[in-house]
């Protein structure tokens, strides 16, 4: 490359550079955080609304997040709004990233915050496969393909356990998740979630209070899902997997079993509710991170 050409090209990297420069990066940064908030809070309404419609029989059964979603494809603008939500949990997972990776929250090196932030990791993984299944579900309704969670989990457990060691992988993916359930209902317990979105007293009370009530429904509710995918792992039955939807059925199918799929629903409700108010008016600063 003859010398002039290669210091023009480098002056034009070095406008590039001094042009991004200049634009926004934390604010967008943050506005994708709380897009990604909002979009789980989506999630885990309609979540809950069709567990809570299927405990009083207006629906035909409990479903997982795919499953509920898909219910807004029946809508016209239904398919705009999932658009939406798959974009925000993209955004989410990235938010996630930063939190864990590069700690946006500077919750620091403790044991306790590591902890934290490989919380952080997974649930970005998690939101951001969702996503994947958001786009792919948009694929099954212009297919006119009808979302079915449950032989979706059998057959991804089935797919695991023709691993190696895929019992024992199966296993452990149940058994994180039984974890990930009490977690989440401990957390409920002892954490102060009204300090994250509200500097008034009052309002830190009501947020907290829904905050506990979204956590603890979410941590029932995982129970069932993580024994069964770990019986599946054990007995090397993909059959016997639920997924979250699978496994409120399940719940809904037993005696008394509306009036506790009712009760979870609105727990994971509430769970959707904390994630709006965390979108709205969640402390997020992800500037150190990005000029750093």
């Amino acid at each position: 490359m003859a010398a002039p050409d290669f210091l023009h090209r480098l002056r034009a990297i070095r406008r590039l550079r001094r042009r991004f420069a200049r634009w926004p990066w934390a604010t967008l940064a943050e506005m994708a955080a709380r897009a990604g908030y909002a979009a789980r809070g989506a999630v885990y309404v309609s979540l809950g609304g069709v567990a809570l419609m299927a405990a009083v029989g207006l629906w035909p059964k409990a479903e997982g997040a795919v499953g509920a979603l898909y219910a807004w494809g029946r809508w016209p603008a239904g398919i705009a709004l999932l658009w939406l939500i798959g974009l925000g949990l993209y955004a989410f997972a990235g938010w996630r990233a930063l939190q864990a990776i590069f700690d946006a929250d500077r919750q620091g090196k403790s044991p306790k915050a590591l902890a934290s932030r490989a919380g952080q990791a997974i649930s970005g993984f998690v939101y951001g496969a969702l996503a994947v299944s958001v786009f792919g579900l948009l694929d099954a309704i212009e297919d006119l393909h009808e979302a079915d969670d449950q032989a979706a989990t059998i057959a991804a457990v089935q797919q695991a356990l023709e691993l190696p060691a895929g019992g024992l992988l199966v296993t452990a993916v149940g058994l994180f998740v039984l974890v990930a359930g009490l977690g989440s209902m401990i957390r409920a317990v002892f954490d102060h979630f009204g300090r994250h979105v509200s500097n008034h007293e009052e309002g830190a009370r009501w947020a907290g209070l829904v905050a506990r009530a979204g956590y603890f429904g979410r941590g029932v509710a995982l129970l069932p899902a993580g024994a069964y995918t770990a019986s599946a792992g054990w007995h090397a039955r993909a059959s016997d997997a639920r997924g979250l939807g699978g496994a409120l059925q399940e719940l809904n199918d037993q005696p008394y079993g509306s009036v506790i799929l009712a009760l979870l629903a609105l727990g994971l409700m509430a769970f959707g509710a904390y994630a709006f108010l965390e979108a709205w008016s969640r402390s997020i600063r992800p500037e150190h991170v990005i000029d750093g």
